[in-house]
């Protein structure tokens, strides 16, 4: 499935009936779904073109959230292990929503992180929260690493 997003030599095997792709930072091989299509792509961008450490990446992050379990798609850390960055993934052929928007902001309760991303791997949206004035602005391009941690240089 061609994304908006760089190729990458992609590591696919099957097992049994199950198709799996090689997870970079999880270091394992997952189900291959639409998403998790998308997912890699974008780890391998923000790490190939973007500077971004995959030490400091996690792939199915668990939080809690008013007493419920949930999972962010992949977050993004510091170098002190803070949050910085929380990126939510669709297929391709889901539309990114307002709907999708409130999902990620519903995680971000819990994180607080500066960066938002939401891709269907043809779409990327990036947000940059401002908890001193209580806004946001959707940012033209993803940042860099260096960018994402230090970003008032």
């Amino acid at each position: 499935m061609k994304l908006n997003l760089p190729k990458y030599e992609v590591k696919i095997r099957k097992e049994g009936n199950a198709t799996k792709i090689f997870d970079v930072l999880r270091n394992k091989f997952v189900a291959l779904t639409p998403e998790e299509w998308v997912r890699q792509h974008f780890v391998h961008f923000l790490i190939d073109e973007k500077s971004y450490p995959a030490s400091l990446m996690g792939n199915e992050i668990q939080l809690n959230l008013n007493s419920m379990s949930k999972r962010c798609d992949t977050v993004v850390y510091d170098r002190s292990l803070t949050p910085k960055m929380i990126i939510e993934y669709k297929r391709p052929d889901v539309e990114i929503t307002q709907k999708v928007f409130d999902q990620i902001s519903r995680y971000n309760i819990a994180m607080r992180v500066d960066f938002l991303i939401v891709s269907n791997g043809l779409e990327h949206y990036c947000c940059r929260i401002n908890y001193e004035e209580q806004n946001y602005e959707f940012l033209q391009e993803i940042p860099s690493y260096p960018e994402l941690i230090n970003p008032h240089s």
